[in-house]
């Protein structure tokens, strides 16, 4: 409950600090804009055709009386809508990243600073970066698919579809979330994707409490917009928190090949026998 907290305290931080610096605000919410116009629409698009979508997809349902059809093709509908504002969640984040990567860079930098902390310099050109982020971005995301493939299915389970899988799905919706927006400055101190995952795991706690919240909010468009600088802020504030010796700037590539849990120079709690990550 603790690390919940100061999860929420993460965000919360992030949120003040770009609120107090109207600039980075304002450099901050123009990506997001963009990325919500795209977004309603193919949302606006989704809600205008769900009726035939529900109907083409339910055939068997098409000789049953009206009540049993009509609640079997609402019920796929709030699957399906569920299903739609869940995935935009995931990718509204690496899509608005991916549209303003050098004014988020700049942005995490400046809290990086105040924060006395430090985003090492890759070295690469700006092509380049926008590469690794794009590939590590859809990296993540089928990483986030083999969870929500499932949990679209058992969406259909009775009770179970109404009441638990919601619940996960926001935890992996939230735990995904967070990896996106903390990829920046973990990439910058030299962590590979398959290792930022295992520090947000052993410490899933702090991270589904910055995580799940801001999923939450993200469902309400233009709350998103508003949050996204704080919440690319706050991810800089948690990533350090994350990192051994936090607060001590690393050298690009310091981490190198992923270390063995538990030996010399290790990061992160040891990962018990057999367990992967994410």
């Amino acid at each position: 409950m603790r690390d919940v907290v100061a999860g929420m305290n993460f965000l919360w931080q992030g949120q003040r600090w770009v609120f107090g610096h109207r600039r980075w605000l304002r450099v901050g919410l123009l990506p997001a804009l963009i990325t919500l116009v795209l977004y309603t629409a193919l949302l606006a698009v989704l809600v205008w055709r769900i009726d035939e979508l529900a109907a083409w997809a339910t055939p068997f349902a098409d000789d049953w009386d009206s009540g049993g059809r009509t609640a079997v093709r609402v019920a796929f509908g709030a699957v399906v809508m569920l299903a739609a504002l869940l995935a935009a969640v995931l990718t509204f984040t690496a899509v608005t990243l991916i549209i303003g990567d050098p004014f988020y860079e700049a942005l995490g930098e400046a809290v990086a600073r105040d924060a006395g902390w430090g985003l090492p310099d890759t070295g690469l050109p700006w092509w380049r970066e926008m590469w690794v982020s794009l590939r590590d971005s859809v990296r993540m995301l089928l990483r986030a698919l083999a969870f929500a493939v499932p949990l679209f299915v058992l969406g259909f389970v009775p009770v179970l579809g109404q009441t638990v899988i919601p619940v996960l799905g926001f935890a992996v919706s939230g735990f995904f979330l967070t990896a996106e927006l903390t990829s920046l400055p973990l990439s910058r101190h030299g962590v590979p994707l398959r290792e930022r995952l295992r520090l947000l795991r052993h410490r899933l706690a702090l991270t589904l409490g910055f995580g799940v919240p801001l999923v939450l909010a993200f469902l309400i468009p233009f709350v998103a917009v508003l949050l996204m600088p704080g919440a690319v802020a706050g991810a800089v504030l948690l990533a350090r928190s994350t990192l051994p010796a936090a607060g001590a700037p690393a050298a690009p590539g310091a981490f190198g090949p992923p270390i063995p849990p538990g030996s010399p120079g290790g990061y992160g709690p040891p990962t018990a026998p057999g367990a992967r990550g994410l």
